[in-house]
């Protein structure tokens, strides 16, 4: 078994976790050792070394941090309970932001969020995009790259046709389909679950 060395230095959230995470899922890895350049990443990475029952410990050096996660002998801890086999979830944005305050701010999460999405265990049946959400699978958006990732896992990538009409968007998205509200409806309602932004 051996220490894996991993710098995620410029990296936004969640990254440093999810690759510290597949590191760690690495039955050859003892641990990792993940080089990050602001504390909140360093609060990111212990709460789930926690999560997992793992060790962990950080120094400050030079204006970055070296975070240590040590697999302990321990029994893993999810960090959340995997969706039951055949679960429906599905995922409707109305804006390209998440969040009130910051428009940069939440196109900055909004984009984090959907990366977040690509890397779940199970990744949604569907994800809507409505009203200013349609700019999210606009030729030029910055979440195209990841919403490709998800539509190769199986989820099914729709934007309100409408939405698209209205913000004078021309032919199909960058990425996935245009779906109607009765198509937008129905997936709703067979739904085992819906996260709405």
């Amino acid at each position: 078994m051996s220490m894996r060395q991993i710098d995620a230095t410029g990296k936004a959230c969640p990254i440093p976790v999810i690759e510290a995470k597949k590191a760690l899922s690495e039955a050859v890895t003892s641990g990792v050792m993940i080089i990050v350049d602001n504390i909140i990443a360093v609060q990111n990475l212990e709460k789930m070394a926690g999560g997992f029952g793992y060790g962990f410990s950080y120094k400050e050096e030079a204006g970055t941090f070296k975070a240590i996660i040590q697999k302990d002998a321990g029994t893993e801890v999810p960090l959340y309970d995997p969706p039951p086999p055949g679960r429906k979830l599905v995922v409707v944005l109305t804006s390209d932001a998440l969040g009130d305050g910051s428009g940069e701010l939440g196109r900055i999460l909004m984009k984090a969020f959907i990366y977040s999405l690509t890397e779940l265990d199970a990744v949604p049946s569907a994800v809507i995009f409505m009203n200013r959400g349609a700019y999210l699978t606009a030729e030029g958006s910055n979440a195209t790259d990841d919403l490709k990732i998800l539509e190769g896992k199986g989820t099914e990538v729709l934007t309100c046709g409408t939405c698209s009409d209205y913000y004078g968007f021309s032919g199909s998205p960058a990425v996935g389909s245009t779906i109607d509200m009765f198509g937008i409806t129905e997936r709703m309602a067979l739904a085992d679950a819906i996260i709405n932004f």
